[in-house]
């Protein structure tokens, strides 16, 4: 199938400032992409493009006092399957995980592994036999602890702080997941990219950027969203890290506000004309674009 996807964002500076973006579709995602996804951005400030530490495609600019805009639009090859299932991967013993994924079982800034959510993921879920059962069982808890509201997005809130709360949205869902597997020693990392509503009914929503996680099982690394706590068709990854510190959308670093926030991701028919169907999103709500003054 093919899937379009693009954004119109544009941010109001007040003085010179520093833009970091992470827009384009993850490096693993290029042979997918069918045409080109750098931004176009306006006015023609130069951008510096460079992999940051987790494997992400990030850009870098600098800008006067001005509104600066970021639009793209491309097409996504996908096989229309779901997410891989494999119920009998089982949890690989600490000595055994590649060093590479043991990073994703320490605390970070919005997963607090080190604290009562240590105990409390012991004493729920110690008791399921394989790896993916226990992170089924993740999930099932988180979708069902958590009350997903718009309006309740806060840009500090954190695992525990969801946990307590129980409240949210896609990436506190998410945090508390990735977090209660990292205590369970099953390596978990924060994923955040394009998901439409293809092949569910579809939401009353407007279009965003979406947020779920991967765990590390049986050798390699499978998607989980205890938000949605179901298989999905038509995930593109844009950026991966421990949490959603590690990969925010726009992060500027000055004086500035948010002046437009459109994401389109659609399934395109046969016949079907290139178009968008945009609105607000849970991102720019949730402060994934993070603020930064300098």
């Amino acid at each position: 199938m093919l899937i379009q996807i693009g954004y119109d964002i544009a941010i109001r500076l007040f003085d010179s400032a520093t833009i970091v973006f992470l827009l384009r579709v993850h490096p693993s995602g290029k042979p997918a992409l069918l045409t080109a996804d750098r931004p176009r951005i306006e006015p023609a400030f130069a951008v510096e493009y460079f992999g940051d530490s987790f494997g992400n495609h990030c850009g870098r600019l600098s800008a006067t006092a001005t509104t600066v805009s970021f639009q793209t639009g491309a097409i996504v090859w996908d096989s229309g399957k779901p997410d891989a299932q494999a119920p009998q991967a089982e949890a690989l013993n600490l000595g055994m995980l590649p060093a590479s994924s043991l990073l994703f079982l320490l605390p970070s800034r919005y997963c607090e592994v080190d604290s009562e959510l240590m105990n409390f993921a012991w004493a729920r879920f110690a008791r399921f036999a394989s790896g993916w059962a226990k992170v089924q069982a993740v999930c099932d808890f988180v979708h069902s602890h958590l009350r997903f509201d718009y309006q309740q997005a806060r840009a500090d809130r954190t695992a525990l702080g969801a946990f307590k709360e129980r409240v949210g949205v896609c990436r506190d869902f998410t945090h508390l997941a990735i977090t209660l597997c990292r205590c369970l020693n099953i390596p978990a990392r924060y994923v955040t990219g394009y998901l439409g509503d293809i092949g569910v009914p579809p939401l009353p929503d407007p279009m965003d950027f979406s947020a779920w996680f991967e765990v590390y099982l049986g050798g390699r690394w499978y998607s989980f969203d205890a938000r949605h706590n179901q298989r999905r068709i038509g995930r593109i990854v844009i950026g991966r890290g421990r949490d959603a510190a590690d990969v925010p959308i726009i992060m500027t670093f000055g004086n500035h506000r948010l002046e437009k926030f459109e994401v389109v991701t659609e399934e395109l028919g046969p016949s079907q004309p290139l178009h968008c169907q945009i609105g607000l999103g849970e991102v720019a709500r949730s402060a994934s674009i993070e603020p930064r003054v300098s």
